[in-house]
């Protein structure tokens, strides 16, 4: 018992998340983990939040659930995470599409609607 407490046993986990188009900013359950495409170590299985945002793109904020793989489901976890005398690697990727934001016109775009409007107010129906 005391040989098996001293393995080197433990599962390490990885979680992906990529975009299209690449090179948006990824918070991860509040923080700030890259741009896509990224990769960062997790702690817990579950549900994480995931938020992108890019540059003339919807941001694009999501409820993403990852599964536990069956060694991970207690009591099975404690003989993974303490007992193997190897490192197990578990993966998840995720892939998500960002919707390009309507252009937003220029000031001076602006302007000329408004003072269009003006004058179309002023002159009645």
């Amino acid at each position: 018992m005391i040989l098996a407490a001293g393995l080197p046993g433990c599962v390490h986990r990885r979680l992906t998340v990529n975009s299209n188009p690449p090179g948006a900013r990824v918070l991860l359950d509040g923080e700030e983990v890259g741009e896509t495409p990224t990769s960062v170590d997790f702690t817990h299985y579950g549900t994480h939040e995931v938020v992108l945002q890019k540059d003339g793109y919807d941001t694009l904020k999501t409820m993403q659930t990852v599964p536990a793989p069956w060694y991970q489901i207690p009591p099975i976890d404690f003989f993974s995470d303490n007992l193997l005398p190897f490192q197990l690697t578990n993966r998840h990727e995720f892939n998500y599409q960002l919707q390009s934001s309507p252009t937003v016109p220029s000031t001076q775009g602006l302007r000329d609607r408004a003072n269009n409007l003006r004058s179309e107010a002023h002159a009645g129906p």
